[in-house]
């Protein structure tokens, strides 16, 4: 039925008759779209944000970003782990440096900058933790006696913790005298991987292997394990809010999860790319300075925003296919995030602002 404005105008009645109508119409969308629980899935919205790469010149073999970590000065230095360098992207020119690790093929993983400016990083492959000084050049390298595969590394006043994934192990490393000290994992084959620091100054552990959190007090480096609800479960990765609430990826089911130390609940949600027998393998994930939840569905090639206190989620493609991101950066001071697309010899950067 089609009704002219010229009608309208004249006639009240057709007036109200058009709305009458038009409520219809809206009233039968919304009875026939579903809506899934926010809770059980989140709401996936159409995102204004977009991923910019930086392609990575490293050949023979192609360059293979593992993670990132951002200078003060913006610069990105990442973890090449199968050409075995440091790089160093300036994302105004896009031109990369490369620093070779003295022990060749030792697989840099895991990377961060301290506040002294060194950059850091786990020689996964040669059970190993090296020193880059950006000034010189000059990579120094502490062995992991004990440790054949140290993973994720972490600065905690004056000395570095990392986790050591096949060895079921954490420890940590004297910078100072270069002593390192390891600790195990009273549940074998917890594999120990994501390791953050939370506001009270604790640690924690992805124990990816399990259905559990490992809890650290760095004072005593005594581990508590805490089971999450679902015995499927497998978190990879962590972050963690100003809150205290601890933020893993499922990797295994495709949720996305929350842990409250102070509650003891555990909340999750279905990441929106995961379908029925197709996982989405949350992977990379992180908290952004507004409190933003960004985390990688690793099959899809895709990041997702999620908002906490609406529970609503935003899906934004990496444009180049076959990325999965394993860990992800945030540069506070210019609002950008940003993420080592390994497998495609690519960096991505997403404006925050």
């Amino acid at each position: 039925m089609w009704i002219r404005l010229t009608q309208l105008r004249r006639s009240p009645v057709m007036l109200l008759l058009a709305a009458i109508l038009l409520a219809g119409v809206a009233l039968f969308v919304l009875a026939v779209t579903p809506v899934a629980g926010v809770s059980q899935l989140g709401l996936s919205l159409p995102s204004a944000f977009s991923v910019r790469e930086y392609l990575l010149p490293h050949k023979n073999p192609n360059a293979y970003a593992h993670d990132p970590a951002v200078a003060p000065d913006g610069h990105v230095y990442f973890a090449d782990q199968q050409g075995s360098y440091i790089g160093r992207l300036d994302p105004e020119t896009g031109d990369v440096k490369e620093y070779p690790t003295p022990t060749p093929r030792s697989g840099p993983h895991g990377i961060i900058v301290v506040p002294d400016g060194s950059v850091w990083y786990t020689g996964n492959a040669a059970g190993l933790i090296g020193r880059l000084d950006p000034k010189s050049g000059t990579i120094t390298e502490f062995k992991t006696e004990g440790a054949r595969d140290p993973h994720t590394p972490l600065w905690l006043n004056g000395t570095l913790w990392f986790t050591a994934q096949q060895s079921n192990k954490y420890g940590k490393l004297d910078p100072e005298s270069g002593v390192v000290t390891l600790y195990d994992v009273a549940t074998p084959r917890a594999l120990p991987y994501g390791l953050q620091r939370a506001p009270d100054g604790s640690l924690w552990i992805a124990l990816f292997g399990t259905n559990k959190l490992g809890h650290l007090d760095p004072k005593t480096a005594k581990l508590t394990e805490i089971d999450l609800p679902d015995s499927g479960t497998r978190p990879r990765r962590l972050c963690i809010t100003s809150d205290g609430r601890i933020w893993y990826s499922d990797y295994s089911r495709g949720y996305l999860g929350m842990y409250d130390p102070k509650t003891k609940a555990t909340k999750e949600w279905k990441t929106p790319s995961d379908q029925p027998g197709s996982t989405s393998n949350p992977y990379g994930i992180g908290v952004a300075p507004d409190g933003a939840i960004w985390v990688n569905e690793a099959r899809q090639g895709t990041m997702v925003r999620f908002d906490p206190v609406t529970e609503h989620m935003e899906v934004v493609p990496i444009p180049t296919r076959g990325s999965v991101v394993r860990n992800i950066s945030f540069d506070s001071t210019r609002h950008r995030l940003w993420i080592a697309e390994s497998g495609i010899s690519r960096m991505g950067r997403i404006d925050l602002k």
